[in-house]
């Protein structure tokens, strides 16, 4: 299914996998809501909400470049109504904006442990909260987190507790809204890598070039958002996705051309379970 005239309101789209699955829909022709802080270059993080909505307007989408903090209430009504005065309404919420700190719980300062619990898990339901009564009015409402399946292996909350946890909250409200909204069509479900994938949090935290060259591109994150897009909201819902296993579904099963650097093992993602783990169950 195409997205084109869709509508996609995504948080943190200024670079990364929020702006890969940005472009993928903006070769449809969709229109992208751009909701990230980022307004000014910074060395360490490249792009900014104008130079994203440079490349989904010439990948043939139209963009809304929305200066945003999930964090504060009266910036996301803002980032919402401007989004439907521009577009007339809400198809897609894509819930990326997320915030990392991969310490154990002596080395979280507090004000580290705030920001990841106030952009992860309460920025995740803020933007819901305010989003979900445009989506109730959309022929196909979507609602993505890029959080992790609900596997409750202590080895991932032992050395960062606190980044877990905040990762984990985007799930859950994921799992518990697909159940309180389903009356009303919008499906919420969640996705996730199974490999690292080439981003700004690889390059500055989880190993620099090298790292890099273990991981996937963002396109695999891309391509698997758009398929989960065109399924029926109804019937897709309350789901802990896994990038490959999606594409697999599709008949998507060379995988090399999202490579770094093909041939190099990849690096394993956080949070994914071992086969035969017990997790949350999903629902179609």
């Amino acid at each position: 299914m195409s997205l084109a005239d869709k509508t996609l309101f995504i948080t943190g789209a200024s670079r990364g996998i929020g702006l890969a699955i940005a472009l993928r829909a903006a070769r449809d022709g969709a229109n992208v809501a751009i909701a990230a802080k980022t307004v000014k270059p910074d060395p360490r993080l490249p792009g900014t909400i104008f130079t994203a909505a440079e490349e989904i307007e010439k990948a043939g989408g139209k963009a809304l470049p929305l200066p945003c903090d999930i964090r504060d209430e009266q910036s996301v009504e803002k980032a919402v109504t401007d989004t439907v005065a521009k577009f007339g309404g809400i198809d897609i919420l894509v819930n990326n904006a997320s915030a990392i700190s991969l310490t154990g719980t002596l080395a979280t300062p507090m004000k580290r442990y705030d920001l990841m619990h106030q952009v992860n898990a309460r920025g995740t339901f803020l933007v819901s909260q305010k989003c979900v009564p445009h989506l109730a009015k959309a022929a196909n409402p979507h609602v993505l987190n890029l959080s992790p399946p609900l596997d409750f292996d202590v080895k991932w909350f032992a050395n960062h507790a606190a980044y877990t946890l905040a990762k984990y909250g985007m799930s859950v409200f994921a799992w518990a809204m697909a159940e309180e909204f389903k009356d009303k069509g919008i499906a919420f479900n969640c996705l996730w890598p199974r490999t690292g994938i080439a981003t700004a949090a690889i390059q500055n935290i989880l190993g620099g070039e090298e790292g890099m060259k273990r991981c996937r591109k963002p396109e695999i994150m891309a391509d698997a958002a758009h398929a989960v897009f065109s399924r029926p909201s109804r019937q897709c819902t309350g789901n802990f996705f896994i990038d490959d296993e999606v594409l697999a579904a599709e008949g998507i099963t060379d995988f090399d051309k999202y490579a770094v650097s093909p041939g190099t093992p990849l690096m394993p993602d956080f949070f994914v379970p071992a086969a035969g783990a017990r997790t949350v169950a999903g629902r179609g």
